[in-house]
């Protein structure tokens, strides 16, 4: 959104230094033209060049018994510039002249030589007339020089048709650059108006699922990227969202029927213990166990759903105690080898350090870490052998639980730690809620460690744990 905005004012900016650029332009050709003249010869000259020719004329005269003269090259400079002179004593009288115009006097007063002086003009305005003077024997003598152009005396000398056209010029192009700029705001605020229009339907389509991601190389490109992306985030979202709910109906058909199958035995079984036939001391015995079994099965998925509730809300109250990790850990896996169901399984303990002591709630993290061994033996084979070591190095506890069993694919692995996701990779249904590993993780996180998981299909799952200790 930002580049948007630098890039909105970037034309602004643009817009503004073009109407600049092309007042400096005009007025820069306007100034170069008022300055220049076109001299004789088809060329061009500063507008000052007369008074320079003028100042430095006065060599080319030469007095032969005392009545001025010019010299030849005089004459020709005279002839290449199409200039002419008059030459006039002390009394402004004529006393030579060359290539003078026909209205030229005879005779200047002072009055006339200084408005000559002054203006450079005498009548006609096409011709400028340039004065200079020199003095011999002490005598001083006035000489005036013709040329053939309008150059009007200002600061400095200018070309004087242009200077007069000039003026009205100015104010064509001050308009001219008015006009651009109006023209320009209007054209880029109804492109501006377009793109905003655009902006708000690609908004509303968005809104609506009916968004189709467009391609724009202009200003607000990254607006367009953004919106682009956030359609893509909704979309995704929405499919989350749906194989969310999907898995939540599966969950809770599952789980339905996980809650009503133990029931169909203990129904059953009290139904034929109400019998008078089956009355026997050994048949209730093995009735009532299979209705203690299927009764705490029960206990343990409601058990898991309060405990799953509590994490996810923050409502679990955690024991901190400081004791050693490393004792916990190889009482738990002797606890569980100790199962008869468990007994002939494999699990060899490393630990770097015989005591390490950090604050957990024991436990929480008992059922943590009986989840992950214990869903190890039950999803993979009966040779499935564990291995749990433990290190730590910079403060950082790191517990490492590998088994060898069947491994997961990439997609098991981003929905392990969801709840009441059940893995796929296993040749027979297993009556897990689908919330242990979930609740492996809560408990871990909320303990202050993280959990990572990596497999591979075939080799093996690793989960690393990793706890803060000082």
């Amino acid at each position: 959104m930002k580049k948007s905005g630098y890039r909105s004012i970037l034309h602004i900016y643009l817009m503004f230094f073009l109407a600049v650029f092309i007042v400096i332009a005009f007025a820069g050709f306007l100034i170069l033209s008022i300055i220049t003249v076109h001299a004789p010869a088809d060329s061009f000259a500063r507008s000052d060049y007369p008074m320079e020719f003028t100042r430095e004329f006065g060599e080319q005269i030469i007095f032969i018994d005392d009545i001025p003269g010019i010299k030849q090259s005089g004459l020709e400079l005279l002839q290449s510039n199409q200039a002419g002179i008059q030459i006039l004593n002390d009394s402004g009288q004529e006393v030579a002249g060359y290539q003078k115009p026909q209205n030229a006097k005879d005779f200047y007063s002072d009055a006339e030589l200084l408005e000559i002086c002054q203006t450079g003009h005498s009548g006609d305005s096409q011709t400028t007339l340039f004065i200079g003077t020199l003095s011999h024997k002490g005598t001083d003598f006035t000489y005036i020089i013709y040329f053939p152009m309008n150059i009007s005396k200002i600061t400095m000398y200018l070309n004087g048709d242009k200077f007069t056209a000039g003026k009205s010029i100015i104010l064509w192009c001050i308009s001219a650059v008015f006009f651009i700029m109006l023209i320009s705001g209007f054209i880029y605020g109804f492109w501006i108006t377009k793109t905003i229009n655009r902006m708000s339907a690609s908004i509303k389509n968005i809104a609506g699922r009916s968004y189709v991601p467009i391609l724009n190389q202009g200003a607000f490109n990254d607006v367009f990227e953004s919106l682009n992306e956030l359609d893509m985030e909704i979309r995704e979202s929405d499919n989350l969202k749906k194989q969310t709910e999907k898995m939540r109906k599966d969950w809770i058909a599952n789980i339905t029927h996980d809650l009503k199958t133990p029931l169909s035995p203990i129904k059953g079984y009290v139904e034929v213990l109400s019998e008078q036939e089956c009355s026997s001391d050994e048949k209730i015995k093995r009735y009532s166990q299979v209705m203690l079994k299927n009764v705490s099965y029960m206990e343990s998925l409601i058990d898991d759903l309060k405990l799953t509730y509590q994490l996810e809300n923050g409502m679990i109250p955690i024991q901190l105690e400081k004791q050693n990790f490393v004792s916990f850990l190889r009482e738990l896996v002797i606890d569980i080898l100790n199962n008869p169901e468990y007994e002939s399984r494999v699990i060899q303990f490393d630990s770097q350090e015989e005591c390490i002591t950090f604050s957990f709630d024991r436990k929480l993290l008992t059922r943590a870490f009986q989840n992950l061994i214990v869903n190890a033996f039950i999803h993979g084979n009966q040779d499935t052998e564990m291995s749990i070591k433990i290190l730590v190095k910079d403060n950082i506890m790191e517990v490492m639980v590998s088994d060898n069993g069947n491994g997961m694919s990439s997609d098991e692995i981003v929905q392990l730690f969801q709840r009441y996701y059940r893995g796929t990779n296993t040749k027979k249904k297993t009556a897990g809620t689908g919330l242990g590993l979930a609740i492996t993780k809560s408990i871990i996180e909320a303990q202050g460690g993280n959990i990572i998981v990596e497999s591979e299909i075939g080799v093996g799952t690793d989960f690393r744990i990793c706890f803060p200790v000082t």
